[in-house]
């Protein structure tokens, strides 16, 4: 028995291990292997029975994990970090939450017959969305910045707030459903110990951390040890107090000024992987097909309510006043999954509500994970194409996370983001960092492969990772680790590794990598040229200054390090080939302080060849001015001339044509004068038969004859001319 037990417990932690490393490796949420490989083991198989193995410790074991569930959640919960993230995430986790509670409880109680308490938990725990689902789902689905980071830093927020409303409900019920006690005074008492006890602890546990009373080493056991004694303890006072407790113990410590809980909560977030991937295998095992398949038409009911009634009402409530247009409104309608912390609480609190006989609790662990299920399933396959009919889509992830926040780091970040390019900052070294800040680039304190960078880093829009820290050690992880996320391709480094000692060789494909802005480009290398006051610039590359002129200007010490193009791509130089340089792109070089002399040199040579061109070409343009007036005198004399001549011919045509009119008037008379002779003549002839005719009629001697030939010639004579005209024809 001890044997099989023994091999249970290694089969749930080699099987948590499995179905993360598959979820992280799909880009799916790590629920879904972990849901499908506890209902195998369980219902399916019939190989895990969690209530045989562990019997009476199955109780403690969910109870303890839960607690740390919710510890480490509540860590989490900085009041400041909600107003930093928006209005939008403000309203969601409270005025949001409260819409979802009060939409879910109705259509729990009437459409699954719950009693009222009954639905008031269960919507308490639907109310959650959790990072554990949603950050996957974001990288699969790359929505728009803003939309990311509002449905991540719900995910993150509402966790902790979730968990206390619904260990509120909780503990209401517990209360009520004693009879030996009375509801107001049991109720009034967890809430003074849950609050008290929880804010005491925290503080003093605050205290010690700020005091530095534990050493580093000893920090993450104590304040663990320290949470779970006062879980039990909070119990041991007052019945089902402890969640309370250390939820209220977490918030805490999350907000007490000077408190650094970075390295425990990192600690939490390893320790809260492995409970939940375990108790998820557990609880999923344990769940009964047979009690989902009751739920009927009334669990899938409930389904449709929660996300196509409470969600698009919760966001479409909050979203008032801000900023968001109506398709960012949609597509967060459509994406809220829940996560493994409403199971892994659901689960709980059944078990404890089923020992006090409470009707209907039963029901609640198979509802949840229907509910768990439903949105996490449908979501993930469609939130994609939902985005992408939206338009809401990020589009070609141009953005920058750069490891190492070095001077170098911040200046090439600050370009970049003066280019509209998102540049994310992320180190170790909180100077470093806290320069980052001050200068408004975004940063990340602390490791960037991380479990808590994966969760509260935000990563959406970036496509590419630069790595150029001083940290040997670190580097080849978080190389190795983005290159698994993002692709060999998009993951590069400055060469940091130290040759030398054969404990830092490092393998051929990770040296293959180190060729950042250049084969022989290494972090001390640009961090000498920094300090020597090397700088970076922009240049214009264009048709009338090329990449040649550049190279001429600076020499050959300048430093191309990326470059924009016209429609906003990065391309980051890397590599041992060279580099082309296409026309109408900003180049962002570092300039040593060699190129920088040479620069003022070469422009000093430039101006006075542009000087003594200018010069020249005003010479040539005077001698061009003198020839061009030269060239229009002899053209305007050439006009003049012939002007003259045309005159002169036009002088000549007009005298041949005055001759001409005259020759023909001078006919034209002439004609007349013949013609006037020719009538006169005519006439006479006519005369002289008329008188020979009165001859021959009359017998007139000869005598009066020759008087009236007299007399016709007096007459005629004393007559003008007749001019008879010629008739033409």
């Amino acid at each position: 028995m001890v044997e099989h037990i023994t091999g249970m417990l290694a089969l749930i932690g080699v099987l948590s291990l499995l179905c993360q490393w598959v979820g992280w490796k799909l880009r799916l949420p790590a629920i879904l292997p972990l849901l499908l490989c506890g209902l195998l083991l369980g219902p399916g198989l019939g190989i895990l029975d969690p209530d045989a193995i562990f019997g009476d410790l199955l109780f403690p074991i969910i109870s303890l994990g839960v607690a740390v569930i919710l510890f480490e959640g509540a860590l989490t919960l900085n009041f400041k970090e909600i107003k930093d993230h928006g209005r939008m995430v403000t309203n969601l986790v409270s005025v949001g939450a409260l819409v979802t509670w009060l939409v879910i409880v109705p259509a729990a109680h009437f459409l699954m017959g719950f009693e009222w308490s009954i639905a008031a938990l269960f919507g308490a725990l639907v109310v959650v969305t959790g990072p554990t689902v949603i950050v996957p789902m974001l990288r699969s689905v790359q929505p728009k910045s803003n939309l990311a980071s509002i449905l991540r830093w719900e995910g993150i927020v509402i966790d902790p707030i979730g968990a206390l409303m619904a260990v509120l409900v909780f503990e209401y019920i517990a209360v009520s459903n004693d009879p030996t006690t009375h509801v107001l005074h049991a109720l009034g008492l967890t809430l003074a110990i849950g609050f008290g006890l929880g804010a005491a602890v925290g503080y003093f546990v605050g205290i010690a951390i700020r005091n530095n009373v534990f050493p580093h080493y000893l920090r993450n056991t104590a304040v663990l040890t320290i949470m779970l004694g006062v879980f039990v303890g909070s119990n041991l006072l007052q019945h089902e107090s402890g969640l309370l407790t250390v939820t209220v113990m977490g918030i805490l410590l999350a907000n007490m000024r000077g408190v650094d809980i970075a390295d425990i909560l990192e600690f939490k977030e390893t320790l809260t992987v492995l409970l939940i991937s375990a108790l998820f295998i557990l609880l999923a095992a344990r769940l009964d097909s047979g009690a989902m398949l009751d739920l009927g038409f009334g669990g899938i009911a409930v389904l449709l309510v929660v996300m196509f009634v409470a969600r698009p009402l919760s966001i479409w409530i909050s979203g008032l006043g801000t900023n968001l247009s109506s398709k960012d409104k949609w597509f967060l309608s459509w994406v809220a999954p829940r996560g493994i912390v409403a199971a892994a609480i659901s689960s709980l609190f059944a078990i404890k509500l089923e020992a006090v006989g409470l009707e209907g609790a039963s029901s609640i662990v198979p509802l949840v994970f229907l509910v768990i299920i439903g949105t996490v399933v449908i979501q993930s396959l469609t939130a994609g194409r939902w985005a992408k009919y939206l338009g809401v889509k990020e589009g070609s992830n141009q953005g920058l996370l750069i490891f190492g926040a070095s001077k170098f780091s911040r200046e090439l970040a600050s370009i970049l983001i003066s280019r509209n390019i998102k540049v994310v900052l992320a180190d170790n070294n909180w100077d470093s960092i806290r320069q980052a800040r001050m200068e408004n680039i975004p940063v990340y304190f602390g490791n960037p492969a991380s479990e808590h960078a994966e969760t509260y880093m935000d990563l959406s829009g970036v496509g590419r990772v630069l790595v150029m820290s001083p940290y040997r050690q670190l580097n080849p992880l978080v190389t190795f680790y983005f290159q698994d996320l993002l692709g060999v391709e998009k993951v590069y480094g400055l060469n940091n590794a130290d040759s030398g000692s054969a404990r830092h060789q490092l393998s051929e494909s990770y040296l293959k990598r180190l060729c950042l802005f250049g084969e022989n480009i290494s972090y001390a290398k640009i961090a000498s040229l920094m300090a020597k006051g090397a700088v970076l610039k922009v240049t214009n590359i264009t048709e009338n200054f090329t990449y040649e002129h550049f190279k001429k200007r600076y020499g050959e010490t300048a430093m191309p390090l990326v470059y924009l193009t016209k429609d906003g791509k990065v391309k980051v130089l890397a590599g041992a080939a060279p580099f082309e340089y296409p026309v109408g792109i900003e180049l962002i070089s570092l300039l040593p302080q060699e190129a920088q002399e040479q620069a003022v040199i070469q422009r000093a040579l430039d101006e006075e060849a542009e000087r003594k061109a200018k010069a020249l070409a005003e010479e040539e343009a005077k001698a061009a001015a003198e020839a061009r007036a030269i060239r229009e005198a002899e053209e305007a004399e050439q006009r003049a001339i012939e002007k003259a001549r045309r005159k002169e011919e036009e002088l000549a045509q007009f005298e041949e044509q005055e001759k001409a009119r005259l020759l023909a008037e001078e006919e034209a008379a002439l004609v007349k004068k013949e013609a006037a002779e020719l009538a006169k003549e005519q006439a006479i002839k006519e005369q002289a038969k008329k008188a020979s005719a009165a001859l021959a009629v009359d017998a007139t001697p000869i005598e009066e004859v020759a008087d009236n030939t007299d007399k016709v010639s007096s007459d005629d004579e004393a007559k003008p001319d007749t001019v008879v005209e010629p008739k033409t024809v």
